[in-house]
């Protein structure tokens, strides 16, 4: 009996010591779903992390952000003009100042803060998104705002693309749905309202989508949702969002004029010699 109690010994120290090194942990909220340590806290869905790189993300916009003086300065200004509009509030505006997902191929920097020139054109945008694109299909992410000339051009950006003019942002939704639910949704509201805003709807691969405020149009529709959403667009506007646009004899102190009047606030550029026609394409047209 001593001879065994002997032999025993080292295994229960063995175990006693690998127990003691387990970590517990603490009991998950009543109601709570459980998942395996190791695995991820919800069920998958990330949008977002396709188009968006190291350094393109929160931290990185940290790092961008105490890289220079000036950037400090440049983003105060701009939140105070979000504010000075009512629409600081819309999204993060770490996720305003994004630039293109091609950044870092094209060499230039993951988040920019626009000329204060290009500042008005995103406040329609941002309203339309607030009061008619988010309410439809639940909370969106900013993947691309503004491009600036050199980096439009290496991105694949239309000569005249509303993304060089911050009229645009690429979006995803946050909140799982299907391609065709989502093309379908913000079609109807685009035929809703869009015309009062002069709103831009196109569609990229997968569940990425743009807006913008330069010209009613809509492009790259799959064909199960033509059907439902007529085509409003030539051409040639795949390829180019710098379409005659209607003047107003004099702007109004806010960037844009009320919507009650159906009046459009113009941007300051002109518009561009006509383009060639293009076919679109689900992945493979100009971005606007």
């Amino acid at each position: 009996m001593l001879a065994a109690m002997r032999l025993l010994a080292p295994v229960l120290i063995f175990a006693a010591a690998s127990a003691s090194a387990q970590t517990v942990l603490p009991a998950p909220p009543t109601g709570s779903v459980v998942y395996p340590p190791g695995t991820p806290a919800s069920p998958a869905w990330d949008p977002v992390t396709p188009y968006i790189t190291v350094g393109q993300d929160e931290p990185g916009y940290r790092n961008w952000y105490v890289a220079s003086p000036a950037h400090a300065t440049s983003v105060k200004a701009f939140n105070d003009y979000l504010s000075q509009y009512d629409v600081s509030g819309v999204f993060p505006t770490w996720q305003l100042l994004r630039t293109a997902t091609s950044w870092q191929r094209c060499g230039q920097q993951p988040f920019e803060v626009p000329p204060t020139a290009e500042w008005p054109h995103i406040v329609q945008t941002l309203r339309y998104i607030r009061d008619y694109v988010v309410p439809a299909v639940g909370p969106v992410e900013p993947v691309s705002t503004y491009r600036n000339p050199v980096l439009n051009v290496c991105a694949g950006g239309a000569p005249e693309s509303a993304h060089k003019h911050y009229s645009a942002i690429d979006m995803v939704p946050l909140t799982p749905t299907t391609r065709e639910q989502m093309m379908r949704t913000l079609c109807r509201v685009q035929a809703r309202r869009g015309l009062d805003y002069q709103v831009g709807l196109g569609f990229y691969a997968f569940l990425r989508f743009h807006v913008d405020t330069t010209k009613y149009r809509r492009w790259n529709m799959d064909p199960s949702v033509a059907s439902l959403c007529p085509p409003i667009v030539r051409p040639s506007d795949v390829a180019s969002v710098g379409q005659p646009l209607p003047a107003v004899a004099k702007h109004p102190a806010d960037p844009v004029a009320a919507i009650g009047a159906k009046v459009v606030y113009a941007p300051a550029y002109s518009d561009p010699s006509p383009v060639s026609p293009a076919t679109p394409a689900t992945t493979g047209a100009p971005q606007n």
